[in-house]
């Protein structure tokens, strides 16, 4: 079976509405998903994925593993992990709470030094909970 890493790019549209889509193209098809919800896109697109594996096999071919790596802007990634505390993450990452807020809802841009802050806290807490057990 033919593998691929597939980057994906979750993110809110003008309408409100978000959109999967990956960077990659593929020979025969294009993977993209929408929603209601960062939630909803992403299923939206892995129901296509699936869809996709199924014709494949039905036609005689192999299928085709994708590796995804999911890629969100600030919006999306909050309203996928919601059950994150956007100030607690804020003042992890070293940025004012109430801006942040105003990142999420997109009142205000952040910039690239913004971005990396935030990459890096959000980094070191996925650590934190891989090496945490019960």
């Amino acid at each position: 079976m033919k593998t691929f890493v597939a980057n994906v790019v979750v993110e809110i549209a003008k309408d409100g509405f978000y959109s999967c889509y990956c960077k990659e193209e593929f020979e025969d098809f294009a993977l993209f998903g929408y929603g209601e919800s960062a939630s909803k896109a992403k299923e939206d697109l892995l129901s296509s994925y699936k869809e996709i594996q199924e014709t494949l096999v039905e036609e005689g071919k192999e299928p085709i593993e994708i590796d995804f790596v999911w890629h969100y802007d600030m919006k999306s990634f909050f309203d996928y992990f919601d059950f994150l505390n956007v100030s607690k993450v804020a003042e992890r990452a070293g940025i004012n709470p109430s801006l942040m807020r105003k990142y999420t809802s997109g009142v205000a841009n952040a910039g690239e030094k913004q971005y990396l802050k935030l990459r890096t806290a959000v980094k070191e807490f996925s650590a934190e909970l891989l090496a945490a057990e019960f």
